[in-house]
């Protein structure tokens, strides 16, 4: 099925796909370079048709089949991205289920339109890894070329290096949120696998320290990866969804 289109402030095109049912609208904030099709998308819209709720996935600007540049764009872009297409698409409670980066994204959300988060959702939440997870792990070498050529690569085991950017790492620093603790005044069920090469357990212990709330969970899945996209880790993430709606009501 073919996406629908949003046109940006920016004069972005992002694509999107949305599913009408009833709420709260569950929606999925993709990783860093990943896209709406990934597994862990497509299955949620599988479930989202199953039980008849209501569904967003979508690319971030230079993502997937929306318009731009993968290594022209920041997490400032792809919060604008996010929050743009979720005000315009949704309305109501939301359940925001945050991916890696998309971890960062909807704690970001959380802090533009927090009246309207039903309950948050993480798997391998990646906050601030641009600054704490690549820059401060940059050799003089690599921050050299980023600073004076504007880019160094990243090798990548899902296929081409990454492009880290000098915009994507000043940009980064102008939205980081582990500096300070922070208040979610509804349900967080965090997914981790102890597996992960991509996000530490420490990240993960880091981002459950920092959230002050009465109902914080944290769960670390014996011999799950940095995608969470096994049969088994899906099966995790169904239920930790169908408990908090139906917790909801």
């Amino acid at each position: 099925m073919s996406p629908e289109y949003l046109e940006t402030r920016s004069k972005r095109m992002l694509a999107f796909h949305k599913i009408e049912g009833a709420g709260p609208t569950v929606v999925f904030l993709g990783g860093f370079k990943s896209e709406m099709a990934g597994t862990k998308a497509l299955h949620l819209e599988d479930w989202a048709k199953r039980e008849g709720n209501s569904y967003l996935r979508f690319d971030y600007s230079g993502h997937g089949v929306s318009s731009g540049k993968f290594s022209e764009g920041c997490i400032g872009d792809w919060a604008d991205d996010a929050e743009y297409v979720i005000q315009r698409t949704t309305d109501g409670p939301l359940i925001l289920i945050g991916s890696s980066m998309g971890g960062w994204i909807a704690l970001l959300m959380v802090q533009r339109m927090a009246e309207r988060i039903a309950a948050l959702i993480t798997i391998a939440a990646a906050p601030d890894f641009t600054e704490d997870g690549v820059w401060n792990q940059f050799s003089d070498q690599q921050k050299s070329e980023v600073m004076e050529d504007g880019k160094t690569f990243l090798p990548s085991e899902y296929g081409e290096p990454y492009p880290i950017t000098r915009k994507l790492i000043e940009d980064g620093r102008n939205h980081l949120i582990l500096r300070s603790s922070f208040q979610v005044d509804f349900p967080v069920r965090m997914l981790q696998g102890d597996k992960d090469q991509s996000v530490t357990r420490e990240t993960a212990l880091r981002l459950f320290d920092h959230m002050e709330g009465e109902d914080i969970n944290l769960s670390f899945l014996k011999g799950g990866d940095h995608s969470l996209s096994s049969p088994e880790s899906l099966a995790v993430l169904e239920n930790r969804l169908n408990t908090l709606i139906e917790r909801l009501g």
